[in-house]
């Protein structure tokens, strides 16, 4: 079936008439875009070359970097366009479309960090059995399964969505998501609601309890060990759980953001919508890349090497240019 309200236009109406404000945040979000962007793909790269990388947990960093440029590259390029448009609009199926890549960025981004933190758990507390335990075709299940999840659960969310029949046509954000379309619906989905409530507690409450209950048995783990299993615990779980918390802060802004939208002023209106799909892709991968000391020695000697290699390019073409110097100035001089 076709979407009901395929050809009509949204009006963005969170940005304002073009002025400092815009441009500001126009170039703050090409800054952190391009940022973003080179962090992540950086990132991959490191895990994807380094074969001593080839380990659970940096197999779904790997993953959350992927998820992370999904998510930025869904709705960042959108919002600089319209930052410097006269009329902000957007074609309905495109609205449902960034509903859609939105969601399951935040669904996946869940997902994976809680894989994650098994994975820790599993390491600190099953040492002896890790490796029996996370097998690279348990990590492809856990994937498959978090992607498929996600992504099948959202598209059933997004088509309740895109049933509802539309009464109005402007929406008071910089894009779109799930709340800000059944806001233009003409009457309310029951259906959508429990839905919904149904999925935060999936994608959402449930994580944050595995996430909590992984790091209180790390915990008390942790304190029965010795002063060096502390620390290297501590340096393992570190980054991890600083990504969490940054996600989960920025989830929280999110979720204020969509309810209290109308009644903030423009300027806390615009940080909180860009904040969620902004810092965390940004945050993750410089995390792991200065706290995790594998990713650090990873990255320094593919840099040395490239160097080194751009060096000795440099000099055989210095060297080639006087000897091929010294056989025409030879050449002539015999003549």
């Amino acid at each position: 079936m076709l979407l009901p309200s395929v050809n009509i236009t949204l009006i963005l109406t969170g940005y304002g008439p073009p002025g400092a404000l815009n441009y500001g945040v126009f170039v703050l979000c090409l800054v952190v875009y391009i940022t973003t962007v080179c962090a992540n793909v950086t990132l991959m790269l490191v895990i994807y070359i380094d074969t001593t990388l080839h380990k659970p947990m940096y197999i779904f960093l790997f993953n959350l970097a992927i998820n992370g440029l999904i998510g930025s590259s869904a709705v960042i390029p959108k919002i600089m366009s319209n930052l410097l448009a006269d009329m902000k609009y957007l074609l309905y199926l495109d609205c449902i479309l960034q509903v859609f890549s939105v969601n399951i960025y935040g669904t996946c981004a869940y997902a994976i960090l809680t894989l994650m933190a098994y994975d820790r758990y599993v390491s600190i507390c099953k040492p002896l059995q890790y490796h029996n335990i996370m097998t690279p075709g348990k990590i492809k299940q856990l994937l498959l399964m978090a992607y498929f999840l996600a992504i099948g659960s959202q598209a059933v969310q997004v088509y309740i969505t895109s049933r509802l029949p539309m009464c109005r046509y402007t929406i008071n954000k910089l894009f779109c998501d799930n709340l800000a379309v059944v806001n233009l619906a003409c009457v309310k989905s029951t259906l959508g609601d429990i839905y919904g409530i149904c999925l935060v507690f999936v994608f959402v409450v449930l994580p944050l309890i595995c996430v909590i209950l992984s790091y209180v048995k790390i915990l008390c783990v942790s304190l029965k060990a010795s002063v060096s299993a502390q620390t290297k615990a501590l340096q393992t779980c570190t980054p991890h759980l600083i990504t969490f918390i940054n996600f989960s802060s920025a989830t929280l802004f999110s979720v204020i953001y969509n309810r209290f939208n109308f009644y903030l002023s423009k300027e806390v209106n615009v940080f909180m919508s860009v904040h969620f799909i902004l810092i965390p892709p940004l945050l993750h991968p410089l995390i792991y890349g200065i706290r995790t000391k594998e990713i650090s020695n990873s990255l320094t000697k593919f840099l040395h090497k490239k160097i080194f290699a751009i060096d000795v390019k440099l000099r055989k073409e210095h060297k080639d240019c006087c000897n091929n110097s010294v056989f025409i100035c030879g050449k002539k001089m015999s003549v």
